[in-house]
């Protein structure tokens, strides 16, 4: 993969002394190309204006959580409007398949380092955070957002889909439907996109090594968090989870129905706009443990 001419001259730029030896090109994220240089430094580059305006409310929370964050995160290093760097940190994505290979005390270390990021990000001061003017996350989902995703889903995907299919959506919406099931919750800052892709984990060393990606960050939720999580994973490290982090089974029923529209709101976007890309987004790392609303924790 070719990287584009403008990107070196960026790099030479900022960085004149660096070698460039090895360059390693990931395109993959909707948002910014990604150069690795050498195995030590990550450059990000936006691709819209969107993106820019989006990886400068990333940085500004970076900069705002490193001191209450234990797991390296991005530190960054140099920062424009078309270019933010920090140092690489290393590690590989860690899939529910090396999750579920690796022995159980490794499980279950990774089970308690994923719950004490998560308590640490959902407990930093309210005060610090509105002094920040940290803005609401784009991963979250009010209860009317949620009505009008079944609708759409409902005019524009049924007709696409299989009667099991179309039994198991209304199924899944029911609780929502009737009022059973509330989204409410109070507000905290929340990753908002802990996939399996931005979860680091050293192999030698059998432990998570840093969470990266903070762009869908923002106040939310604390549920959305641990949808991402049951939809990459599932239950069986739910439960892992719970003795570290104090009141996730209140959480569960509403992660459980957020984490069940993942891949209807991926299917909508891929059909209105059709782009297969976005159908096929989240092939592969999804997991299937995960029990219907209701089901005791």
């Amino acid at each position: 993969m070719t990287i584009p001419d403008h990107y070196i001259e960026k790099i030479r730029a900022v960085y004149p002394n660096s070698s460039l030896d090895r360059l390693e090109l990931n395109q993959d994220g909707m948002n910014n190309d990604v150069i690795i240089i050498d195995q030590k430094l990550v450059c990000r580059f936006p691709k819209t204006k969107w993106a820019k305006e989006n990886l400068a409310i990333e940085v500004n929370i970076l900069q705002l959580v490193q001191s209450f964050i234990d797991l390296p995160i991005p530190q960054i290093d140099l920062v424009e409007e078309d270019f933010v760097s920090y140092p690489f940190i290393e590690g590989e994505p860690l899939s529910r398949n090396k999750l579920l290979r690796l022995e159980s005390s490794a499980q279950e270390k990774a089970s308690a380092q994923l719950a004490e990021f998560y308590q640490q990000l959902h407990s930093i001061p309210k005060d610090i955070l509105e002094t920040s003017g940290i803005a609401t996350s784009v991963g979250e989902r009010t209860r009317e957002e949620m009505l009008n995703l079944y609708q759409q889903v409902q005019e524009i995907l049924f007709p696409h889909l299989w009667k099991h299919q179309r039994t198991w959506i209304d199924e899944h919406f029911e609780p929502l439907v009737k009022g059973n099931l509330t989204l409410e919750a109070s507000p905290v800052l929340i990753h908002g996109d802990l996939g399996c892709y931005h979860i680091l984990f050293n192999s030698e060393q059998q432990k998570i090594s840093g969470i990266i990606d903070f762009g869908t960050a923002g106040m939310g939720n604390p549920a959305i968090d641990f949808a991402s999580l049951l939809d990459n994973y599932g239950e069986s490290l739910m439960k892992r989870m719970d003795r570290y982090y104090p009141g996730l089974e209140r959480l569960i029923d509403q992660a459980r129905f957020r984490a069940g529209t993942v891949w209807l709101q991926w299917a909508l976007m891929g059909v209105q706009q059709q782009d297969t890309e976005l159908l096929l987004a989240h092939i592969g790392s999804s997991a299937r443990d995960i029990q219907p609303l209701g089901v005791p924790w």
